[in-house]
């Protein structure tokens, strides 16, 4: 298990890069660095551990040879948790075990408590994992896991803007805001739409 490949994994802002032990066929597993750190953490772990496994450690947003978020974005704890949904989703892995260092460990706590059916094991380095008080769970669970799904579901359908010519951009705003009298209409489609060559 010595040798690696360098993966990359496109995300709206540039891409996500891993790099890859074992063979692809292997049991699947993620392994989730620390704070500060990135996937060569687990370069002295890995050769240790058994074979039969497709060992994908992943460098979080900002870390190691990952895109950075664009400036002015903070790096929340959920976007790492995205940031490992939309890699489980780029190597189409529907089950597997996730490896958690430190801030790792608590991503993938925080990623087994909104995908349990996902993770089939759960193993932590230096990190208690994720921990909310038993009144929150329920609530956190619902709203985080359909925030997540939704953002990925609008990315998977991203396509090239439409163009459209005024009045038929002036009349889809009137039909998806019906307060709006056609004036109203007018004047904000002055400043919030773009011409483009084609409309």
């Amino acid at each position: 298990l010595g040798m690696f490949s360098e993966l990359k994994f496109l995300v709206p802002w540039g891409h996500v890069a891993a790099k890859a032990w074992g063979h692809s066929e292997g049991h699947p597993v993620l392994c989730l660095h620390g704070w500060l750190d990135n996937a060569n953490t687990f370069d002295k772990l890995i050769p240790l551990l058994p074979r039969g496994c497709y060992y994908v450690a992943m460098d979080f947003s900002g870390h190691g040879l990952s895109s950075h978020r664009p400036a002015g974005c903070p790096y929340h704890f959920l976007d790492y948790v995205t940031d490992v949904r939309r890699v489980a989703a780029a190597l189409q892995w529907r089950q597997f075990t996730l490896i958690g260092h430190s801030m790792g460990g608590a991503v993938a706590g925080m990623f087994c408590f909104l995908y349990p059916e996902m993770v089939d094991k759960l193993i932590l380095l230096e990190s208690l994992g994720f921990l909310l008080a038993p009144e929150d769970t329920e609530a956190w669970l619902k709203s985080k896991r359909k925030v997540i799904d939704r953002l990925l579901s609008l990315e998977a359908k991203q396509q090239t803007p439409k163009a459209w010519s005024p009045a038929a951009a002036l009349q889809r705003l009137l039909e998806a805001n019906t307060h709006l009298t056609a004036e109203g209409g007018a004047i904000l489609l002055q400043r919030g739409a773009t011409e483009t060559p084609t409309g």
